[in-house]
Parts: C-alpha cells; structure tokens; sequence
C-alpha cells in the first residue's frame, strides 16, 4: 500500500522557518522523483519544488528559489522541505508527491502519488 505522510506543519512568524518532512512507504521511493505542491484556499495547486531520483538535480518555482531547500534521504525513504524567510503568501497546505516518469515535472497531474497535506500558515 503506498503512503505519503507530511509532517512538520504550523503556524510561524513572518520571516520564520520550518522544515517539512514527508515519510514514503509501499514503492521503491529511489526510483520515483520526489515533489513538494502546495495549495492556498480558492487556489490551484501550485509547485514549490521537485528533487531527482538520487537527489543530485532539483527544481524549483520562482516564488520558492533562494528560501526553499528540498532534500532526499533514499536509506529513510524520506523527502524534506527546508523553508526559510517565511512569508503570508506561502501559507497554503504543503503535498508531497511521487512520479516515476522523467524529468522534474512541475504539473500535478504528472505525479502518481499524493500525501494527505500539512498546513503551514505564516502569520504574527
């Protein structure tokens, strides 16, 4: 049974950090590239960041560079998202994804997996 489970969620100050992490079971997770999504209310799910299957290419969208880090532990089965510099506008909740094809796709619809999401709300 594939499972995705997000944790590391919270609320936090503008300008403040915290490390996301998603826990992978149920799949070969080295051979499945590695996504964070996130998704405010009233909007589309959107891209934060994508990591490769030995975790030596990342991707990332505009509004995540220079303050998201993603990372990859292939002996835990693990993916985490580092977010620094806090801002309102990243309070959403945060997906990890899973997707065998290739490249760094930056599409949901490309992924194959999804976790049930954690909140992270940035607000003083």
């Amino acid at each position: 049974q594939v499972q995705l489970l997000e944790s590391g969620g919270g609320l936090v100050q503008p300008g403040g950090s915290l490390r996301l992490s998603c826990a992978a079971s149920g799949f070969t997770f080295s051979t499945y590239v590695m996504g964070w999504f996130r998704q405010a209310p009233g909007k589309e799910r959107e891209f934060v960041a994508a990591i490769s299957r030995g975790g030596g290419s990342t991707n990332y969208a505009d509004s995540a560079k220079g303050r998201f880090t993603i990372s990859r532990d292939n002996i835990k089965n693990t993916v985490d998202l580092q977010m620094n510099s806090l801002k309102p506008e990243d309070t959403a909740v945060y997906y990890c994804a899973a997707d065998q094809t290739i490249g760094l796709p930056v599409t949901p619809r490309r992924y194959d997996y999804w976790g049930q999401g954690t909140q992270v709300t940035v607000s003083s």
